[in-house]
């Protein structure tokens, strides 16, 4: 199965809806995009809206780890949400909820973001 991305731009936060799959297959397609939009659009936060995504492995922690690098040194944050219950047991288990924030949807996740 492949990946499907989409995005749209709302205030200072690139939304990025994410479907289908996130492995070492596809890992470098999916940070490629991100990076072009993030740096197209002038957003200083990503939500990663992630409602659509069936599976991501360890590669997929570390395209978000990435951007949150990315991100951080400007004040920027990243907030997830839509997360499936294995999705959420990774980012549990891998400590990335410590960086990253979760929220129940789009409009949530804006909120906490400060975004209108």
């Amino acid at each position: 199965m492949a990946v499907h991305l989409s995005h749209e731009l709302r205030g200072t936060a690139l939304i990025v809806r994410v479907g289908g799959e996130i492995d070492h297959a596809v890992a470098e397609e999916v940070r490629d995009y991100l990076d072009t939009w993030l740096r197209r659009s002038g957003a200083r936060h990503l939500v990663l809206n992630l409602s659509d995504l069936e599976f991501m492995d360890s590669s997929g922690l570390g395209v978000i780890l990435g951007r949150y690098r990315r991100l951080a040194p400007d004040g920027g944050r990243i907030v997830v949400c839509g997360v499936n219950s294995t999705v959420h047991r990774m980012f549990e288990l891998s400590g990335l909820y410590r960086i990253v924030s979760a929220a129940a949807d789009e409009d949530a996740a804006l909120a906490e973001l400060g975004v209108a």
